[in-house]
Parts: C-alpha cells; structure tokens; sequence
C-alpha cells in the first residue's frame, strides 16, 4: 500500500470501531477495555473486522529507547495485541487463548504514533498464525511481525479425546 493511501485510510477509519462490519459485540469492546496493557499504552483500536484488527499506539518520549526512538520492546507488545484481537475477533470475544511465539523484524526507527495492522493467516482448530505490518503516521513501514496464537479450549478439549 503506497504511504499516503495508507495514512488516508487510517485517518478515514479513525472514530469508525467496526469499519464496514459492524459484528463486532459489546462483549469483545469491554474484553480489550479491561486488558491492562490497553490503558497502560493508551492503544486505541480503530478498525476491527473478520480476522483482522488496527490498533495505534501514542508516541511518547517516555516509551525511547537506547534511541530517540519507540522502544522495540513496546513495539513487540503492540505486534502481540494487535494480532490478539485479530484471533479475538473470530474465536469470541471471551475465547481462552495465548501467544505461542512471535518474531519480529525492526526495519526503521519509529518517532511518532505507531499503527499495528494484523491479519490472520490461519484460523487453526488450536493455532492461529497472524501476520502484523507497524507503520508510523507517514506509512513508512517500520516493522514486521508473526505471531502465532493458541486457542487454548479447544486445545483442552482435544487432549481430553485423547
């Protein structure tokens, strides 16, 4: 996506929770309300859809790391949460699940607002692979991660047929 059509696009869907779908239920919006990271990073979810999800993380000088620039830690953290609503968003908002292991490629630094876009590569009977594209507020690409999700009652339930 070319950096303006991306930063058009978010500012479009920005105050727009549930895009063009409007599945998304009160239960998921009061799940991701109570998850504490959400209100430490003060992350905003803009957009949620069928195995997808954009969320924003506000940049403060605070969040720097080594460099004048968001920590990469903190950029991990808005990987994993993003891609977690993604996999919320098709297994139920009170669905039981985990990260099983994630990576991530740093590829610029990142000096502004972060947007963290996740998309399911896989809705698993017990794992669910997610792919997540980080940007700051000019597109530019500034990182790359997989994580990958384990649905952890479904999980339950076939080690018990066992």
């Amino acid at each position: 996506m070319f950096k303006s059509a991306f930063v058009s696009t978010v500012r479009e869907q920005e105050g727009n929770l549930h895009g063009n779908n409007d599945f998304m239920s009160d239960i998921l919006e009061d799940r991701l309300a109570k998850i504490p990271i959400f209100k430490t990073l003060r992350l905003r979810l803009v957009v949620v859809g069928e195995g997808t999800a954009t969320l924003i993380a506000p940049y403060e000088s605070a969040y720097d790391g080594v460099f004048k620039s968001f920590h990469g830690g903190l950029l991990m953290t808005l990987a994993d949460t993003a891609a977690c609503v993604a996999v919320l968003s098709l297994a139920g908002a009170d669905a039981e699940i985990t990260t099983t292991d994630m990576n991530i490629r740093f590829l610029a630094a990142c000096r502004s607002d972060c947007t963290a876009e996740a998309a399911l590569i896989k809705f698993g009977k017990t794992l669910c692979p997610v792919s997540v594209e980080l940007r700051d507020t000019q597109g530019v690409r500034v990182a790359v991660a997989q994580v990958t999700y384990m649905r952890l009652q479904k999980a339950l339930l076939e080690t018990l047929k066992r």
